[in-house]
């Protein structure tokens, strides 16, 4: 079973479980994560979303040996069927995608990370843009994400080199949300994404779909996205309930509609 999945106060866990390779992606894999972003985009009951690791890693990238089968997928389908869709569809999907990187995230497996809109990494979970040591070029959005997450120079010396950075590295260079302790990383990261679940999750998703959309827009095209989604939020029945609430001085009690 190529992944773990769970539901939980409107949760949604899948774990990554192929441990004893470090949770490389193959195939069966790479197809099922897709069905499963599927699966939470469906699902109303499911709020928050949350990717992590079985074991040691969180991702090792692609498995290697699958990769150099002569028998397996070219690397062209590697990438445009297996990978290229995840990243589209953790951006796509209207609900907060959390990484939870417990352990090493490695190419592919780095940048799924970097793509998801929260990452936090367990204090010694470390980041490797390992394509370099292959002579291969960063995917997975790597060279989309990560230049505008830490800039220019800071993303190609870690795309050129392949450096090991650690979770204390990385929030320092502002790539991911937090770096998070050994005793603190599950119960804060279950928090954060109960917490995300109570709250207005359609509003999340609008406000997902602006920022991606910002990547790309002059200022005068974002001013008229927001416009366009302001109103959107505005008709949700949780902006309603946001606002009597307030009135009424009590806790909202939002439904992700």
């Amino acid at each position: 079973m190529e992944l773990i999945t769970s539901l939980h106060n409107g949760v949604y866990k899948i774990t990554l479980n192929r441990p004893k390779v470090y949770n490389s992606f193959n195939k069966a894999m790479a197809l099922s994560l897709q069905k499963e972003l599927n699966y939470c985009a469906q699902n109303d009951e499911i709020r928050t979303i949350i990717i992590t690791g079985a074991g040691k890693a969180f991702c090792a990238g692609q498995d290697l040996a699958e990769a150099t089968d002569p028998e397996g997928p070219e690397l062209q389908s590697i990438v445009r069927e297996h990978y290229n869709p995840i990243v589209l569809k953790i951006r796509s999907l209207e609900k907060p995608v959390i990484a939870a990187v417990n352990g090493v995230a490695a190419g592919a497996g780095a940048n799924i990370a970097l793509a998801c809109d929260l990452t936090i990494a367990h204090e010694n979970a470390a980041f490797i843009q390992a394509f370099s040591k292959i002579g291969l070029i960063p995917d997975s959005g790597g060279t989309y994400f990560l230049p505008r997450i830490i800039g220019i120079q800071k993303a190609l010396a870690l795309m050129f080199t392949g450096d090991k950075i650690s979770a204390k590295e990385a929030e320092e260079l502002n790539m991911i949300y937090k770096c998070i302790s050994d005793e603190d990383f599950e119960s804060f990261t279950n928090n954060l994404a109960e917490k995300l679940a109570l709250m207005p999750t359609r509003a999340f998703g609008l406000t997902k779909k602006a920022v991606n959309q910002s990547l790309n827009n002059s200022l005068e095209e974002q001013l008229r996205q927001e416009e366009k989604l302001q109103t959107e939020a505005g008709k949700t029945e949780d902006f309603q309930e946001g606002v009597q609430a307030f009135l009424e001085k009590r806790k909202a009690k939002f439904k992700g509609k």
